[in-house]
């Protein structure tokens, strides 16, 4: 049974439950209705509001958040259909003309053709290192990329603490409760540089190379394959995809596919392994 989980903020979780970009199983449902009437979302302007709706990107529970970065400080950051985070000044440079796709979905905001991306997994102190079982769960999903034929994007893994000068950092949110993650879209070619994980040391290593390999790739442009039901979360919610500017991905399955990678919600049987479908939808966009 596909648990709820949302790769990012959110739940209140049991020891079983799953989570990630997604979230976790059963109280989730629960847990999303309380966000959508927390009252942060009251800080988040119509301006805001009104862009990411254009953009088809679901504004019910959207909220303003202290979001954590590897150094312990924090930046002002929205979080969007539970794990996607974004800044005011990525949502607002965000345009119609960067429109999603349909089946394996993607946003048209992309990593520059032939980029090698430098990531890093964050070792440093302070609740934010990885742990041993999340560095091996990091070096297979940076292998999940880097093993694809016909993608012109490819990965650089090094661990450390000067993340400074990377593309993109995986790091643990030690304050969030749940088993998830959360990351953010492309923008200027380069791909949503923090990614977070948190709450996953109970899963086991093939669990969280899934929510990592998911986070990165929203981190690199994509978005939910199932944003029109969630079903994968077992709900009924489309995220906000309207038909209009939305193009298929060719050769990729145009109903519900359970086994892709960026499905909403995760389990706990997971094999952290792409879908022939993801590979399809990553050789086209890149």
């Amino acid at each position: 049974m596909k648990n709820l989980r949302t790769f990012t903020i959110a739940i209140t979780v049991l020891s079983f439950f799953f989570q990630s970009c997604q979230k976790e199983d059963i109280n989730e449902s629960q847990s999303e209705n309380q966000e959508i009437t927390n009252p942060e979302t009251a800080e988040v302007s119509e301006v805001i509001l009104q862009k990411l709706e254009d953009f088809y990107l679901n504004t019910d529970g959207v909220k303003k958040i202290d979001f954590l970065l590897p150094d312990g400080s924090t930046q002002e950051m929205y979080q969007v259909e539970e794990d996607i985070i974004m800044s005011e000044e990525q949502i607002m440079a965000l345009n119609i003309g960067m429109g999603i796709t349909s089946r394996n979905y993607r946003t048209n905001n992309l990593v520059s053709q032939g980029r090698n991306i430098s990531i890093i997994g964050y070792t440093g102190g302070g609740g934010q290192g990885l742990s041993n079982k999340e560095k091996t769960a990091l070096q297979w999903a940076v292998d999940n990329y880097n093993s694809l034929s016909g993608v012109s994007i490819s990965f650089t893994l090094t661990f450390g603490t000067n993340y400074q000068n990377k593309d993109m950092v995986v790091y643990h949110n030690p304050n969030q409760s749940g088993g998830g993650g959360s990351a953010g879209f492309p923008s200027g070619g380069y791909p949503h540089k923090f990614v977070q994980i948190h709450g996953l040391e109970n899963y086991n290593t093939n669990v969280i190379e899934h929510v990592i390999t998911h986070e990165i790739g929203h981190s690199v442009g994509f978005r939910h394959t199932d944003w029109d039901t969630r079903r994968s979360c077992g709900q009924n919610s489309n995220e906000g995809s309207a038909g209009v500017g939305a193009i298929a991905i060719p050769g990729t399955f145009s109903g519900y596919n359970p086994n892709s990678i960026m499905v909403a919600c995760f389990s706990s049987n997971e094999n952290g392994e792409f879908d022939s479908d993801d590979v399809i939808a990553l050789q086209y966009m890149y």
